[in-house]
């Protein structure tokens, strides 16, 4: 599967995932489980275009494909822990979840950092 791939099945995971908490869970959170599921909806829906715009970055020239895959690598796993983490915390209420979160939180920190450096490294 090709990270262009992969940023479009995180993205319909994420409308599906979505979908899910505002229908089949709206009713059966409260509001503090719910926002926890709509927070991980946000950042597993910005991270999903991260991974689909950072793959094409290589198309254009701006970075190794290589590169690319290092920077989509580490969005797809903040996503899974991140997101994931926060997904299973507001449905089952198992506070030792949330030691996950901030793991998924620096992959996304190391891969827009990675980014970062990667972009101004080349433009010398």
């Amino acid at each position: 599967m090709t990270w262009s791939a992969m940023g479009a099945a995180a993205l319909a995971l994420a409308v599906i995932l979505g979908a899910f908490g505002a229908h089949g869970l709206k009713d059966r959170l409260d509001a503090y489980s719910l926002s926890v599921y709509e927070k991980a909806v946000f950042y597993h829906f910005v991270h999903g275009l991260g991974i689909l715009i950072v793959s094409l970055l290589p198309k254009a020239g701006y970075l190794s494909q290589p590169q690319s895959s290092w920077v989509c690598g580490l969005l797809t796993a903040g996503i899974i822990l991140f997101s994931g983490s926060l997904y299973v915390l507001a449905i089952t209420r198992i506070p030792m979840l949330g030691a996950v979160t901030p793991f998924g939180g620096l992959s996304f920190i190391a891969a827009w950092l990675m980014l970062a450096w990667i972009l101004l490294r080349n433009q010398a």
